[in-house]
């Protein structure tokens, strides 16, 4: 599992850059990694994590918005930002990854890279958010909030 805390570090700070500068979503993959090194498998898992992210954002900033209460997206840190659309993501997609392991990882990157609030923050979303996706898969078939159909 440490291959995968290194994957999600590495997603936040790409998702990072790519929320700062207007640069292509694979340009930003490649400079990150022109300048570090990482096993295979956290580079594997790191790239699903910041191409699904990235492209489909829209969606999952939807999401998050719906989830926040007095927090619009542009007032969320770039940080905490960018760590929320990488958990949103994974229970979107990943479906291979309890939903519990990416709250705690989030709330972790969070306490690790965000400001003294960030954990607090990003489970109170998070949790918020994950209890609308289940009730909405519960009572519609695999449906989820955002309009995704499970398999």
């Amino acid at each position: 599992m440490h291959q995968r805390r290194k994957a999600r570090e590495v997603t936040l700070q790409v998702l990072y850059a790519l929320d700062v500068q207007n640069i292509a979503l694979t340009e930003a993959i490649e400079l990150f990694w022109a300048s570090f090194e990482a096993p295979e498998e956290a580079r594997k898992f790191s790239s699903l994590l910041i191409e699904g992210a990235w492209n489909n954002r829209e969606r999952i900033d939807r999401l998050i918005s719906d989830s926040s209460e007095n927090w619009t997206i542009a007032r969320m840190s770039r940080v905490d930002r960018s760590i929320l659309r990488m958990a949103v993501y994974e229970f979107l997609f990943c479906h291979d990854i309890p939903p519990k392991v990416t709250l705690n990882e989030a709330i972790d990157l969070g306490k690790v890279y965000g400001s003294e609030n960030s954990g607090a923050f990003i489970n109170g979303i998070l949790d918020a958010l994950y209890g609308k996706l289940r009730n909405k898969d519960d009572h519609q078939d695999n449906h989820s909030v955002a309009g995704y159909v499970g398999p």
